[in-house]
């Protein structure tokens, strides 16, 4: 069974819900990026989503774009947050899923990454660009080193998707559905619960693969309020938010703020 189908099932077993957390790799350094997972990991977090930056972002707000330009002012690249993902795979078991834009995999070779991220221990890419038509090209070269269930290519649902495109989405998502929220671009504000349920509901109508909500989720009561919808949250711009506050004080300071941050945002979904 897959570490993102063992973990998934895990938490249902406990009525639990999943948090799942995004860490711009490399950012402010891979050795600071590195500490921050490890903290995230022991204070709870369920997948790992570890962003490669991307100079041309779209989605992405501020806090995320100037994390962005922080890794890649430090040298981060693709090559480096594969091997930072197997140095984390050395001691955790949790999911670790590569987030990026499609240019980086595109450039870097779809054969190479995949060999190397699965080499690596990663268990899925969600890029975050990558039409439904390209995913198909995608997959045929994944299923020649691993299966679906081992590397999942992970898919995005937004709520201005109409319904047969939704569709379409979700018979080419694996591992799980990630729900966006809202429309606009990440970071707080703007979460609406009747409508995260609704927009939940009606992706559940074309999968039976989990559902994770993401964008504008910055506080433990925002998860509270919509975790019921699916099994899972996505948090991302608190987090970089957390690490910008605290980077003048260091790498220990920094990291352990992060993960105190993490149990707080785990706590109303136990």
């Amino acid at each position: 069974m897959s570490r993102i189908k063992e973990t998934f099932n895990k938490l249902k077993n406990k009525n639990a819900k999943a948090l799942a957390g995004f860490i711009t790799a490399g950012d402010p350094t891979i050795e600071g990026s590195l500490a921050i997972a490890s903290e995230m990991f022991d204070n709870g977090l369920d997948i790992l989503e570890l962003g490669v930056p991307f100079s041309d972002p779209t989605a992405d707000g501020d806090v995320i774009q100037r994390s962005s330009a922080r890794a890649l002012m430090a040298g981060a690249n693709l090559s480096k947050i594969i091997q930072m993902t197997a140095k984390l795979r050395e001691k955790y078991n949790q999911p670790i899923i590569i987030f990026s834009y499609l240019n980086p995999i595109y450039r870097y070779g779809y054969e190479r990454f995949i060999r190397e991220a699965i080499e690596a221990g990663a268990d899925g890419l969600l890029a975050v660009d990558m039409p439904i038509e390209e995913s198909e090209d995608f997959k045929s070269i994944r299923n020649k080193h691993s299966s679906q269930e081992d590397f999942a290519l992970i898919k995005l649902a937004a709520p201005t998707t109409n319904e047969a495109r939704l569709e379409t989405i979700c018979r080419a998502g694996e591992g799980f559905i990630y729900m966006i929220n809202r429309v606009g671009i990440t970071g707080t504000g703007g979460l609406d619960p009747e409508s995260v349920a609704k927009h939940a509901r009606q992706i559940k109508q074309h999968t039976d693969l989990p559902v994770c909500m993401g964008f504008g989720i910055s506080s433990p009561e925002d998860a509270e309020k919509i975790a019921f919808a699916g099994e899972g949250i996505v948090v991302g711009s608190l987090f970089e938010k957390t690490i910008e506050k605290n980077l003048d004080k260091g790498k220990e300071v920094y990291s352990k703020q992060v993960g105190e941050t993490v149990r707080a945002m785990k706590a109303p979904l136990r």
